[in-house]
């Protein structure tokens, strides 16, 4: 009987050692992990860039430019991956009164050359930009457009 109860505190030690090896193992596996998974997310977001544009229009034209890119322009954009953030027009400003404003978000600047060159390519942009270099439908003075990286400790990445 002494020879059971010992084997069997034996075994129970064998096991606890056994667990906490197991509970340890997992333990730092799911570190490791964890941290390997941040290092790559940090990688693929390190690329990651936002481009703005400024459209100055023509006096009074900010409703008609609204209208083709909510009927025809957001459709283009969208067709060739380029991802809109949003739209938007300046309240209240008397400076910026003829001021149109969207922001892309790329996932490399290698993407947005790729994804803007596919859209000049395509007939139908090339339709619109023709029809909108006409002086009677001109709507657009100049364009700025700058692309941007977010920082380091920038909401959105």
């Amino acid at each position: 009987m002494a020879l059971n109860c010992w084997k069997l505190k034996s075994w129970k030690s064998k096991g606890r050692t056994v667990c906490a090896i197991a509970l340890l193992s997992l333990a730092a596996g799911a570190l490791v992990t964890a941290r390997l998974a941040h290092i790559n997310q940090v990688r693929a977001d390190s690329n990651r860039v936002f481009e703005i544009h400024v459209y100055h229009t023509l006096p009074g034209k900010v409703p008609a430019l609204e209208s083709q890119f909510r009927d025809t322009t957001s459709k283009l954009l969208a067709k060739h991956d380029l991802k809109i953030v949003g739209y938007w027009v300046p309240e209240g400003t008397p400076a910026w009164d003829n001021t149109f404003i969207f922001l892309v978000a790329h996932s490399s600047l290698e993407e947005a050359k790729k994804n803007w060159d596919a859209m000049r390519a395509d007939p139908d942009f090339q339709e619109l930009i023709r029809k909108n270099s006409e002086q009677a439908n001109k709507l657009v003075e100049k364009v700025d457009v700058t692309y941007m990286r977010p920082t380091d400790f920038s909401p959105m990445k």
